[in-house]
């Protein structure tokens, strides 16, 4: 079983390892680099790994201004085994503790993230105008 933990500047080049090698949700742009990343580890949000024998093969990312789940990828070898359920049980618990009333994320239609989400209590709630689907999740003080 995977360790989660909150991530390092250390993880950035594996959780931008990762990032690139998903099979659904691909980057648009590889505009995003390794400095995009440091805000999201330090500032704006909180994030975690999800490591196996001393290797990351997932992470979450949740900004706690916004509400928004920047990211939840794990290693195309590792998914099945409930590391990203690991790391979305981790972040949305420690994001609903900072009193934030409700998340929010985008993520293709028809894929299995977005299985993932609906039966993880998401609801979606609409379109962006990219095309992805719009999510939330209640805080459980509110349901």
């Amino acid at each position: 079983m995977a360790i989660v933990r909150q991530a390092r500047r250390e993880d950035i080049a594996a959780m931008r390892r990762i990032r690139m090698a998903v099979r659904e949700n691909r980057l648009r742009s590889t505009v995003i680099t390794e400095d995009h990343y440091v805000p999201t580890l330090e500032t704006t949000g909180h994030s975690w790994v999800a490591e196996v024998d001393g290797r990351v093969v997932g992470f979450a990312i949740g900004n706690a201004e916004t509400g928004n789940i920047w990211a939840l990828f794990v290693d195309p070898e590792h998914e099945g085994r409930g590391h990203g359920r690991a790391l979305h049980d981790a972040m949305v618990e420690w994001l609903f503790a900072r009193g934030l009333a409700h998340l929010w994320l985008g993520t293709e239609p028809g894929t299995r993230a977005e299985r993932f989400y609906r039966a993880a209590g998401w609801r979606c709630t609409g379109k962006a105008a990219n095309g992805e689907a719009l999510y939330e999740l209640s805080s459980p003080r509110l349901r």
